[in-house]
């Protein structure tokens, strides 16, 4: 079987420490053969520093030199540069989250069903060996019917003060968008994207705002920080089922915290770390998993699941309608928070 052509389209932090190097791990079922890049200077340099044949700073160009593309663009780029690579035949994987608004998400979705082209987000925390092993426990039943889920996506100060992370014209959002969106998308995967009745949030960017602000991740000015750097929600299911979620750039909490956990009708788990919390036979037992056989490098199931689906003998771990829940969710945190009130999706 011949090799599936791969571009990027966009060829900063994220295509350069994730999707290359996953890419070129998996040599035998794809190769590189072009990058593309606004700044054509960068995209010259990464295709040079990794022996890709074709550079160029016009995403168009790419198509002719391509199967399927990987896009790591700012979020504003995301549904144009994805809709025309489906409308010229290409396979799409984007980075998340899927787009601006779920109005774009949609026209995505129309673009990939008229091309009959694989369109697939890069949630790459539902590729972690631990998410995938939370989702076996789930659907062997080992936890029953969810009922209070929990996310958390919270760092101590760390606003990125590099590249176009507080650009809001660029991105969307803050925290929210781009570290909180992981953590509602693997909450709402585990629980098998039960159907949503409405969400309340709320959305904060005091602290970045504050003159002097102290910060471990770069330099930001404060003075005309826009996004948001805290966010907080309660999603009601139409099962009975929540979730409780909170994401945060610059938390005033002492760690940093990732975490996923389900409490259901005969059991429970943690993600991270792996815990599956039962009673039976007179006893509260907790389950720690002594060692996992997925692979450490969540970059590389998420590029091998893109290049199978492009192939047809997968399916994409994650679908682009989920996708878009998760984006209408985004959406209604913000507008719940403009509004005072919440949004009701019945």
């Amino acid at each position: 079987m011949e090799k599936l052509r791969i571009g990027l389209i966009g060829v900063g932090g994220i295509a350069v420490s994730r999707h290359i190097p996953s890419f070129l791990t998996l040599s035998d079922h794809a190769e590189l053969t072009a990058v593309c890049d606004v700044n054509g200077e960068r995209a010259e340099s990464v295709a040079t520093e990794f022996s890709i044949p074709f550079h160029t700073s016009q995403y168009t160009e790419i198509f002719d030199h391509v199967d399927a593309v990987t896009i790591c663009t700012p979020n504003k780029f995301h549904a144009e540069i994805a809709i025309a690579a489906l409308n010229a035949g290409k396979h799409v994987l984007c980075e998340k989250p899927m787009a601006m608004t779920t109005k774009e998400c949609e026209s995505m979705i129309e673009a990939s069903e008229a091309a009959g082209k694989v369109l697939m987000i890069a949630y790459h925390y539902r590729h972690m060996k631990e998410s995938r092993a939370a989702k076996r426990f789930i659907n062997e039943g080992e936890i029953g019917r969810p009922l209070v889920s929990r996310a958390q996506a919270i760092r101590r100060r760390k606003v990125p003060g590099w590249g176009v992370f507080t650009n809001k014209d660029l991105q969307g959002g803050g925290s929210l968008i781009d570290f909180g969106c992981h953590f509602l998308d693997l909450a709402l995967h585990l629980m098998d994207f039960p159907e949503i009745a409405e969400v309340s949030g709320s959305t904060y960017n005091e602290l970045s705002k504050q003159p002097e602000v102290v910060n471990q991740w770069g330099v930001f000015e404060p003075s005309t920080f826009e996004v948001d750097d805290h966010a907080t929600a309660y999603i009601k299911f139409k099962d009975g089922a929540t979730l409780l979620f909170e994401t945060s750039w610059a938390a005033n909490l002492a760690d940093d915290k990732e975490s996923v956990s389900i409490s259901g009708t005969i059991g429970g788990l943690d993600v991270f770390p792996l815990v599956l919390y039962q009673s039976k036979y007179g006893m509260l037992l907790d389950q720690k998993a002594y060692w996992i056989s997925d692979d450490d490098d969540p970059g590389i199931p998420q590029a091998m699941n893109f290049i199978e689906s492009c192939r047809g003998t997968q399916l994409p771990l994650v679908k682009p309608q989920e996708a878009l829940i998760v984006s209408k969710v985004i959406e209604a945190i913000y507008k719940s928070s403009e509004t005072g009130k919440a949004i009701s999706f019945t």
